[in-house]
């Protein structure tokens, strides 16, 4: 079980991280990144659940910057909230929340060496920019990141080795923009299921188990392979 702790980013602004450790020595560190809506019970049982796996995990409040606390359901309400939010954080001027990912890099490195990103929706892409803007990783996977298959982020050349997770059914991310994707980036792991848009979340109408399963065992075994 995680707990809050504040952590600072290099322009002094201080925000909460759920950090979940493991039993015993952790094998590496992964950095969770939020969907839309906040570091809610979903994204902390995430954390927990690859604390559980052997690795330190930090779970940071990408939405610190422009609201506190953001815990969202994901009805209809937390929907349009979340998406508020995410275009509040992506109106912030430049370099707008990396400092604070970065800071959770950092803060992870400190506690245990190498480190991994992980990211889930808006979260899938601010793990995409993490793998080609940062400093300290040594992996990246981003689920179904919206907006990573556009052609500026597609533009962007990844620092450390890439597992991506994408739904066939996904209605936010043409097939036609994963495929350009893959041909765009060789170098980068493309998984794509027969799934829709938030398959890896169990409190989504749209979770999908089997899905999740092989994912989560593909990102295991990823993580493995580049954090030791």
């Amino acid at each position: 079980m995680g707990q809050w702790v504040d952590l600072t980013a290099d322009d002094g602004f201080t925000f909460p991280a759920w950090v979940a450790r493991t039993d015993g020595a952790p094998r590496g560190a992964v950095v969770v990144l939020q969907e839309i809506f906040g570091v809610n019970s979903h994204i902390r049982a995430v954390t927990d659940w690859y604390a559980a796996h052997g690795y330190l995990a930090v779970a940071p409040s990408t939405f610190a910057r422009v609201q506190k606390d953001v815990d969202l359901g994901y009805g209809a309400d937390g929907m349009q909230a979340g998406m508020a939010l995410k275009s509040a954080v992506e109106g912030l001027p430049a370099p707008g929340v990396l400092p604070d990912i970065q800071a959770a890099i950092d803060y992870a490195r400190r506690q245990n060496g190498k480190v991994g990103v992980v990211g889930y929706c808006w979260g899938g892409l601010l793990a995409w920019r993490a793998a080609c803007m940062l400093d300290g990783l040594s992996a990246a996977v981003p689920y179904y990141g919206g907006g990573i298959t556009s052609a500026a982020e597609a533009a962007r050349q990844p620092r450390v080795p890439v597992l991506t997770h994408f739904g066939a059914r996904d209605h936010w991310i043409t097939q036609d923009s994963v495929q350009a994707f893959a041909q765009a980036h060789p170098e980068v792991q493309v998984e794509i299921y027969a799934a829709d848009h938030g398959f890896n979340c169990d409190q989504r109408a749209s979770y999908d188990a089997a899905a999740a399963r092989t994912a989560r065992e593909r990102t295991l075994a990823f993580l493995a392979t580049h954090l030791g």
